[in-house]
């Protein structure tokens, strides 16, 4: 159903929109919705970072510890 809008149907769907909500209505939802991308983006990105830092932390000690049978 929404394969065809087409340009037209997009801005048909904004004048509407604007004309229903406002200028400030708008512009103040466009500015949380793009606080709310920023948000995940930072998100994912702490995500991802966590398990990188997970995958080092295991990997970084990898020589075994002596024990009282190894220095006889």
């Amino acid at each position: 159903m929404l394969n065809n809008i087409g340009l037209p149907g997009l801005l048909l769907i904004a004048v509407v929109v604007l004309v229903l909500f406002g200028r400030g209505k708008v512009s103040s939802l466009m500015g949380e919705v793009g606080k709310g991308i920023t948000a995940f983006k930072k998100g994912v990105n702490d995500g991802t970072k966590e398990i990188e830092d997970a995958k080092v932390d295991e990997a970084r000690d990898v020589t075994p510890t002596p024990t009282d049978k190894d220095k006889a």
